[in-house]
């Protein structure tokens, strides 16, 4: 099929990357000629695990190109995914000026039936709002507009689309029905649905998802505070928990807070459509405001460890992204934390595997960025885990103890074992857990 996704953001280069995987032709459009010039050079600018592997393939196969020619892109192209930036306002509604404004463009320049796929993450409604946008200037004959909410995490963003749990569509005609069918069909060999339903449910779904996950993590953040002034250990009470079926395992984990591109925009946004409908949706204001609280946590440890005296104190930092295996920083807990404890005059080295080289735009000159995770533990007085990178799970305890002025950790991750940390003689605070005092 050919295909054309407009916006090469996370979502737009991962979709037609996908696409293309599986036999597609696509086009991936943008309007920043530099970074379609980088994306022809083989340069991906983001960092997703395999997804270089599926881009050099298809780009060498010769199905996946890029342009900034909206116009070329749509003349040979049967479905048109819109993958763009939706920011949140200062309301927290989600910006749709970048959709609105490409659907008008599409309205003069279609000239042929085409199936209009709404990729990003966007208010109920915003389906009618984009056909309404192009029946300004063209006949409703000549296009269907059709809600595809993505559902990628992060991190595992190819398997999340090579083998989605299930694919959500929300379409009305039955001719944009079948095209979405056999597109997804190869993607859904061993049984996983498709979910067909009107356009407002399927922009619902989405924000439902993401706000229930928000939530599950936001819940769990409360129960590892209450459990630290109960004296339970949250990691029996998440084993409990998860071992029930109607609960299960997933999205239990304490520590400093969700962030990333996704959860706090998507809370936002459905607490606004709430609004918007005159309705009080309690829970999501509520998840808002502990993930804000639950952000400084470890920086009050931390203060509380040094008795409010953070000046000329150096703080080791492991990780800077939100998540692991991601080099994204939007909303990321640690950044929080860093400048809480820059205003405090703490002196801040880090290391991140991947993000780095994304928070020098901001932070050039107000921390040192190291080479390795160890480097940055140098002249530190002491360790604070912000992000559950896979190889800070097992380093080098004595390394760590030779390193630092003091053997004192903070884990706003949980990564470490209780046991061990006890063994190795450290101070040691987690989220939720009992303290390890320095022997």
């Amino acid at each position: 099929m050919n295909i054309a996704v407009i916006g090469t953001g996370y979502v737009g280069l991962v979709t037609g990357t996908c696409f293309a995987e599986t036999g597609n032709h696509v086009i991936c459009v943008d309007i920043n000629e530099k970074k379609v010039q980088s994306l022809r050079k083989g340069k991906i600018p983001i960092f997703e695990p395999g997804l270089d592997v599926l881009f050099e393939r298809n780009t060498k196969e010769g199905r996946l190109h890029f342009t900034t020619d909206l116009k070329e892109a749509v003349d040979k192209s049967q479905i048109i995914f819109l993958a763009l930036p939706t920011p949140p306002g200062e309301d927290g509604s989600a910006d749709l000026s970048y959709i609105m404004g490409v659907a008008r463009q599409l309205g003069t320049i279609i000239t042929d039936y085409k199936v209009i796929v709404d990729k990003s993450t966007v208010p109920v409604g915003t389906a009618e709002k984009v056909a309404a946008a192009m029946a300004e200037n063209l006949s409703k004959k000549m296009f269907d507009v059709v809600s595809n909410p993505e559902f990628l995490r992060e991190g595992v963003a190819v398997d999340d689309f090579m083998k989605p749990d299930r694919v959500v569509i929300g379409v009305k005609s039955e001719k944009a029905r079948k095209v979405m069918k056999q597109l997804y069909e190869p993607f859904v060999r061993q049984g996983n649905p498709i979910y067909f339903m009107d356009e407002r449910s399927a922009e619902m779904t989405k924000y439902a998802a993401n706000a229930y996950l928000a939530t599950r993590i936001t819940f769990m953040n409360e129960i590892a505070n209450l459990c630290e002034k109960t004296g339970a250990n949250v990691d029996e009470v998440r084993k409990g928990m998860g071992s029930d079926s109607r609960i299960g395992k997933r999205f239990l984990f304490p520590g400093i807070g969700y962030g990333g591109s996704c959860f706090p925009k998507d809370v936002q946004a459905l607490a606004k459509t709430a609004a918007d409908h005159s309705y009080d949706f309690k829970i999501l204001k509520s998840v808002m405001k502990v993930n804000t609280i639950q952000k400084s946590v470890l920086t009050k440890k931390i203060k509380k460890f040094f008795k409010g005296d953070l000046a000329g104190k150096t703080i080791g930092v492991w990780g800077l992204a939100f998540k692991p295996n991601t080099d994204d920083i939007r909303e990321a807990p640690a950044l929080v934390i860093i400048d809480e404890l820059l205003a405090m005059g703490a002196n801040i080295r880090a290391f991140d595997p991947e993000a780095m080289e994304n928070v020098r735009l901001t932070h050039e000159g107000k921390i040192t960025f190291c080479h390795t995770m160890y480097e940055a533990l140098e002249g530190a007085d002491v360790l604070a885990v912000m992000t559950e990178w896979n190889e800070f799970r097992t380093p080098d305890y004595d390394k760590i103890k030779s390193s630092l002025k003091q053997n004192v950790v903070f884990d706003g991750r949980n990564v470490f074992d209780l046991d061990t940390m006890k063994e190795q003689g450290f101070h040691y605070e987690s989220i939720g857990r009992p303290k390890m005092r320095k022997r």
